[in-house]
């Protein structure tokens, strides 16, 4: 397997190259979960994956439930889906609280604070309300919890992790929070044997190949907990040697042709935050802190032929997006023209609407 062999199996089954899918939640679920702390970026991550879907389209089925956004995998928000978000949560928000738990008593959040705060969101929001942050935060005040600074983030961040709220509509362009069972139909809970395989059947075939510490930096699972996950697949799981490193994969179907594409990837895409090393799409030798505009794994990121050759930034005027682009190096004129489809497909996506 070479390396351009790696980048289009990958590309492939991160539904980049000829995505059968036609839905937000379709597309959600088939990752498991997509890192969101940056929305109007994560809502691109999806429409790069559903050709020809806007963000109008995205922000009705994050509105309607259909996708959510809380804490789970890792100390950051993910869009997950309604199905999986219950075992998803109880099998990976233990290892979150203990990243948490550290900031947690430095900020006197004690467990019996913390309770007493979900016991106020459950009473504010029971009866299918939802409400913004600063308005849960005033239901705090009222009962004599205090929550300045960096506290209502963490108080907020329990009672996800809890299973207590999740993502609500937003107004306008206000987050709120719903409480998790009026949101959310009671689901079957899995074994943790069982969420475990889940959790490896669906990381190895949207992200593979993938190598085992790709896998527990993307799931926040121990060592042993991953490699359980990764054995209960048996045979089905293909393993792959290619510069000097063992890559595991599910087999996804025929193989795909289509030479690797050219798109504006969002910040913290999951075609970059799914691997511990991304040397496969990033050529530190291009790297320099004058052309790349910051971290360029973590920014927004030109990527031609399944590569990243630049960065890329948006604004707006009278209501219309701006796109300026920074190549690393000088393009030809094939590049060229694969940039200007790349910014073009993302004009299309979110039209005039302003975030």
């Amino acid at each position: 397997m070479t390396t351009g062999d790696l980048l289009h199996i990958r590309l492939v089954n991160q539904q980049i190259i000829d995505s059968k899918l036609k839905t937000p939640q379709q597309l959600v679920e088939w990752m498991a979960a997509m890192q969101a702390q940056e929305y109007a970026m994560a809502k691109w991550a999806i429409g790069l994956r559903l050709r020809g879907t806007t963000e109008n389209v995205i922000e009705k089925a994050f509105n309607e439930g259909k996708i959510l956004r809380t804490h789970l995998l890792r100390p950051t928000w993910h869009f997950v889906s309604p199905k999986d978000i219950r075992w998803m949560l109880e099998l990976t928000a233990p290892r979150i609280h203990q990243v948490n738990g550290l900031m947690c008593r430095k900020l006197g959040l004690d467990e019996k604070l913390l309770r007493k705060s979900v016991r106020v969101f459950v009473k504010a929001l029971e009866g299918g309300k939802h409400l913004t942050r600063n308005a849960l935060k005033e239901k705090l005040a009222k009962n004599q919890i205090s929550c300045e600074g960096y506290s209502l983030g963490h108080i907020m961040i329990y009672a996800e992790l809890e299973g207590i709220v999740c993502s609500g509509p937003r107004e306008g362009s206000q987050f709120t929070y719903a409480l998790l069972d009026e949101r959310v139909p009671a689901q079957k809970r899995l074994k943790r044997s069982e969420a475990l395989a889940e959790l490896s059947k669906r990381y190895f075939s949207s992200r593979g190949p993938a190598t085992m510490q790709d896998f527990t930096t993307w799931s926040n699972l121990t060592v042993k907990d991953a490699r359980e996950g990764v054995a209960s697949l048996g045979k089905k799981l293909v393993k792959e040697h290619t510069n000097g490193k063992e890559y595991f994969l599910l087999p996804s179907g025929p193989e795909i042709t289509e030479p690797l594409p050219s798109f504006l990837m969002p910040d913290y895409d999951e075609y970059g935050m799914s691997y511990k090393d991304r040397r496969e799409i990033f050529d530190q030798d291009k790297y320099t802190a004058s052309v790349s505009r910051g971290n360029p794994v973590f920014n927004r990121m030109i990527v031609l032929n399944g590569r990243i050759e630049g960065t890329w930034k948006r604004t707006f005027e009278k209501g219309k997006a701006v796109i300026e682009t920074f190549p690393f190096s000088k393009l030809d004129k094939t590049k060229k023209t694969a940039l200007e489809k790349a910014v073009g497909d993302y004009l299309a996506f979110v039209g005039n609407a302003q975030e």
